[in-house]
This record gives structure tokens, C-alpha cells and sequence, in this order.
């Protein structure tokens, strides 16, 4: 049996809402605006950095006719300084270890531009244990739309067990569409209770990631 694991980025693996929103914040200063608090910013995040931009827009007042050009604003900030304060969550890179070592497929599928999540991967050591990173930007659909994640799968190659791995309402809605067993990381960006959001098992720290996942995909018995 083969098997793969995709995993969300932002909320998921990292904690990055500090670098999301200080480009967002910057932008905002561009404008002559003022900061908005990171709580503000956080329930923008999960739908990609566009739809982050015409959330701050629409919250501010701004000109929605200038949402290109403020995004690219944004970006530009975020691509000075995304990992500034970014930082993996506790037991992230023993979890990966642990699953490479079992021979699981692993990749990422975020709603995040390419460019800047593979550079945080980079950073942050982590690049070393994905096969696929596809963002929002290397094709033509994003989360929630279930051929993002599909793309992610097939560019892993061929794999009898699928998991996805994230943090949010969008990923819940994606799996499910997807129609790919989802486990919920309980600590990151989700706006809603654990019990509103479908999926097959929830998690609290990063330690019980491989164990858990080795069940689901049936590769239990592993000795890890």
C-alpha cells in the first residue's frame, strides 16, 4: 500500500498570522490608514491572500476597484518579510519525520502564493520533507474548490490512502468535497467549534499526528 498526506500551510504547520498581518498592516499604512488589530486580521485569513485583501478593504472602506493593486501591495510587503516572526507549530518536524520514515507521500496544498510558501519552507527547514507544494497561484483553482487538493494528490503520485491534514472551515469544506478523510488541527485559524466542522479525527499537538494518521490510512503496525 502507498500512502499520502497533504497538509494546509498557514494554521496547520506554521504560525504565520503575526507576518500575514503586519503586510496587510503596512498596506494599510501605504493608504494612510491605521493598523488593524491581528484578532481583525485573523478572521480574514483561509481563503488566500486575495480574498484576505478584499476582507481589509471592505472592513476599511476602501475602494474595491483598487483590489488588484492593493493585493500586489500586500504581497509585495508579505514577500519582504513572510517569515519574519512565522514559526512552525510545537512537534511539527518530528511529526514529519516520523511519517517520512514510514514512507508516506507528503505534500502541501495551500491557498498561499507559491513563492512565499515555499520560501517559508525553506526557512523553517521543512522543505526537506515534501514532494509537492502547490499554492494558490500554481493552479487555476484554490480551497475550497476540491481540485486544488486533488492536483496536490496527483502530483504525488499514485497512492491508495489519502489524508488531508489543515486547520479551517475551508479545508473542511475541501476534503469533504474532495471527498478525502479530513483531520482537523484544533489549534490553529478556525473560526467555528470543532463539532461544526466535518471531519473524521481532531488533534491537539503535533505528537499524536503520526500515530493517528498511520490508522487512518492503515499503516498501523509500522513500529513507529
Amino acid at each position: 500500500m502507498t500512502a499520502a498526506i497533504v497538509f494546509d500551510l498557514d494554521g496547520t504547520l506554521v504560525d504565520s498570522l503575526a507576518d500575514i498581518a503586519a503586510a496587510a498592516n503596512r498596506m494599510l499604512a501605504d493608504q494612510g490608514y491605521a493598523p488593524l488589530p491581528e484578532e481583525t486580521i485573523r478572521g480574514f485569513v483561509g481563503n488566500g491572500l486575495p480574498k484576505l485583501v478584499e476582507r481589509v478593504i471592505l472592513h476599511c472602506g476602501l475602494s474595491i476597484e483598487r483590489h488588484s493593486e492593493l493585493t500586489q501591495v500586500t504581497l509585495n510587503h508579505y514577500s519582504q518579510a513572510s517569515s519574519a516572526i512565522t514559526r512552525p507549530y510545537p512537534g511539527v518536524k518530528d511529526a514529519l519525520r516520523r511519517l517520512r520514515a514510514a514512507n508516506i507521500a507528503l505534500g502541501v496544498c495551500t491557498n498561499k502564493p507559491e513563492a512565499p510558501a515555499q520560501h517559508i519552507l525553506e526557512v523553517l527547514d521543512l522543505a526537506q520533507f515534501f514532494d509537492v507544494v502547490i499554492g494558490g497561484d500554481t493552479v487555476k483553482s484554490r480551497k475550497p474548490d476540491p481540485a486544488h487538493l486533488t492536483a496536490t494528490f496527483e502530483a504525488l503520485g499514485t497512492n491508495d490512502a489519502r489524508v488531508f491534514v489543515g486547520d479551517s472551515e475551508v479545508d473542511a469544506e475541501t476534503a469533504q468535497r474532495a471527498q478525502v478523510p479530513f483531520i482537523l488541527y484544533s489549534e490553529g485559524y478556525r473560526k467555528s467549534p470543532v463539532s461544526e466542522l466535518p471531519h473524521l479525527a481532531s488533534f491537539d499537538d503535533f505528537a499524536l499526528l503520526p500515530d493517528l494518521a498511520m490508522r487512518i490510512t492503515g499503516l498501523s503496525g509500522t513500529g513507529l
